[in-house]
């Protein structure tokens, strides 16, 4: 009986995770090795996170992305809403930065231009893109404090669950859409 018991509490709780509702979150289980044995993809499990542990209260909302497990959480100002989403980061640790800043500014369908040292790095990056399907910055984009930095879109759907990015954090364009309407200029963001 308890055998039974335990089996209908574990398809419930899949069934509230795939549902939005949150608990230990599971991350993909298909893993992608590259050549140098390393995943591709995250194959870390996501874990609900404390909002204590990161922010001194809820006023404007929060935003914790934590680059190790590649996920973005967020917590509305009532502390009664809390989501968890697959997110790229940064390439490496030299694109990373680390730290607490806040949300400046939200644009549906932002434009792109690719900083110096992006360009540097590749030659073939146009110097402007207006908004599209092809923009990197996807649907909608979170401007940060430090500039250049975005939490945004994507298009390409590969890239998430990946170190991609070129400093930014990208969500899939449906979950940047839901993100955007739930945050306010002003949400302190950490990210880690």
């Amino acid at each position: 009986m308890i055998n039974v018991v335990l089996k209908i509490l574990n398809s419930l709780t899949l069934l509230l995770v795939y549902m939005g509702i949150s608990n230990p979150i599971i991350a993909q289980t298909a893993v992608d090795f590259g050549q140098d044995g390393k995943p591709k993809h995250n194959i870390f499990s996501f874990r609900a996170q404390s909002w204590q542990d990161h922010f001194k209260n809820l006023n404007r909302g929060a935003i914790l992305v934590d680059t190790k497990t590649r996920s973005l959480h967020y917590w509305n100002k009532n502390g009664t809403e809390y989501k968890v989403f697959p997110t790229s980061v940064p390439l490496n640790k030299e694109l990373t930065r680390l730290g607490y800043t806040k949300v400046t500014k939200k644009v549906v369908g932002p434009e792109w231009r690719p900083t110096k040292k992006m360009r540097e790095r590749d030659p073939q990056l146009p110097e402007f893109m207006p908004p599209g399907p092809d923009n990197p910055l996807g649907s909608h984009a979170l401007y940060l404090s430090w500039p250049s930095y975005r939490i945004h879109g994507t298009s390409d759907t590969r890239k998430i669950g990946r170190q991609s990015s070129s400093g930014c954090v990208g969500l899939y364009n449906e979950q940047i859409e839901e993100l955007f309407n739930l945050v306010e200029i002003g949400t302190p963001v950490r990210i880690l």
